[in-house]
């Protein structure tokens, strides 16, 4: 009796305790330790590979294939290293400089507290899922959007200059931009909308490779010299690799396997259909023919333009986006191209830059649940106001992007030069820089 006495005394202090923990962890806000929810962990870690995929072999496939055949390895060699160097740098600097607080910088750069992911742990939480796969997939973004300029030079840069420029541009433009859209930056603060890298990545790519197809000038005959695709089996597999890769880019930014990742993945793939339709449509109505670098060129600009707005816009929105998206795209590759007459390789410009800015601003109209969209904040100011800030995002990346890269590239000419030699670019980059031949002879 006496036993039971006693043990029933000690139950009635455990629970008194417990209880007084609650109390006490209720009353003065004890930290709630984050939840691991094992559904939204595999969805990152696919999502993580998808947009990895993206760039090999994706992207490496679709540009490899609109190049001539003695640069086919030189693509894929550039679009294999930038993976590789993105990895490190992201490591040891730039993911602390787009994902911590900067103190008083905060609004510009994030901090350095993370560095060689020091505190990144394997009990680290973003949300619910770990910090190691938030990173990993921050990172794969990292690495296609300096992959995606390959395309402006594409055939006339060094190799040892396209390394120095892919590693600086990293660490002083992706860095500061992603910080400022999703880190908790200026525009974040301002209210922009840019779910999945319509800015951060398209706009900031797109214009960086204006910039440098501009630099280093048109290739050796062109325009007058024919220089078509060599295998357009290869582009036609490294787009569809693009739109499959393509749900984790935007459907993986809702970090989370819910309501959110289904419309994103919904609106994706309705855009992209649409452009894709519009471009080959187009293209068909002004040469007479349509063709498949043309289809394939639309589906990637319909990727690109409903990436700002695919966790905003909704099914009605992402058709008009989508035509939008083709029309647009089309258009500033081939009418604007030659009217200007500069030598945008693989049409980085036409399609990502000219895409993410109508995305960007379509956004600030398609958010608008009045138009089938989540929903315009209340302090917003509606549309007029959403699409006013979605305007100065755009125009702050282009102005900081072209102004950092065009420094950047005047001192690497000046210090080892961008070009490579006339012999060199007439034999082929396959062979003069990397001693390789893609095909036997």
């Amino acid at each position: 009796m006496l036993l039971n006495t006693k043990l029933l005394f000690k139950i009635l202090i455990s629970v008194g305790l417990l209880a007084l923990t609650s109390v006490f962890s209720t009353s003065f806000g004890a930290e709630e330790v984050a939840t691991l929810s094992a559904g939204n962990t595999a969805w990152m870690l696919t999502s993580t590979a998808l947009v990895l995929f993206m760039t090999i072999p994706g992207l490496a496939l679709f540009y490899a294939g609109m190049v001539r055949s003695k640069n086919v390895l030189s693509v894929m060699m550039q679009c294999f290293a930038i993976t590789a160097l993105v990895t490190l740098l992201w490591v040891i600097l730039v993911y602390s400089m787009a994902f911590t607080d900067g103190g008083p910088l905060n609004s510009i750069v994030g901090g350095l507290d993370k560095m060689f992911l020091m505190g990144v742990t394997v009990a680290s939480m973003s949300n619910s899922i770990p910090e190691t796969v938030f990173m990993t997939f921050q990172m794969t973004f990292a690495i296609i959007t300096p992959a995606l300029i390959v395309g402006a030079f594409a055939e006339r840069m060094k190799f040892s200059a396209l390394l120095w420029f892919m590693g600086l541009w990293l660490v002083i433009v992706y860095g500061p931009v992603a910080h400022w859209v999703w880190g908790g930056g200026w525009l974040q603060t301002y209210g922009v909308l840019d779910y999945a890298g319509g800015t951060v990545v398209h706009i900031n790519a797109g214009i960086a490779g204006f910039v440098a197809a501009l630099m280093l000038g048109k290739r050796k005959g062109y325009p007058t010299v024919s220089m078509p695709p060599h295998n357009l089996g290869y582009t036609l597999i490294g787009a569809s690799m693009l739109w499959v890769g393509w749900f984790g880019f935007n459907a993986g930014s809702a970090l989370a396997a819910d309501n959110a990742a289904g419309m994103a993945m919904a609106v994706t793939q309705i855009s992209t259909a649409a452009a894709a339709l519009t471009w080959m449509f187009a293209e068909w109505s002004s040469h007479g023919k349509p063709s498949v670098l043309g289809i394939a060129s639309g589906a990637v600009a319909g990727l690109v333009t409903i990436t700002p707005a695919s966790g905003t816009a909704g099914p009605m929105g992402a058709i008009f986006i989508g035509i939008a998206a083709g029309l647009v795209c089309f258009l500033a590759s081939t009418k604007l191209k030659r009217a200007l007459g500069y030598d945008d390789s693989l049409d980085v410009f036409g399609v990502h830059a000219t895409g993410g800015i109508v995305g960007a601003i379509l956004t600030g109209i398609f958010a608008d649940a009045s138009l089938g969209g989540v929903g315009i904040a209340d302090n917003m100011g509606g549309i007029p106001g959403q699409v006013t800030a979605q305007f100065i995002g755009v125009v702050a990346t282009l102005i900081y992007s072209a102004g950092i890269s065009f420094a950047l590239l005047m001192v690497i000419d000046i210090l080892i030069g961008l070009r490579v030699t006339e012999e060199q670019e007439v034999v082929g980059l396959d062979i003069s820089l990397h001693d390789e031949r893609g095909y036997s002879l």
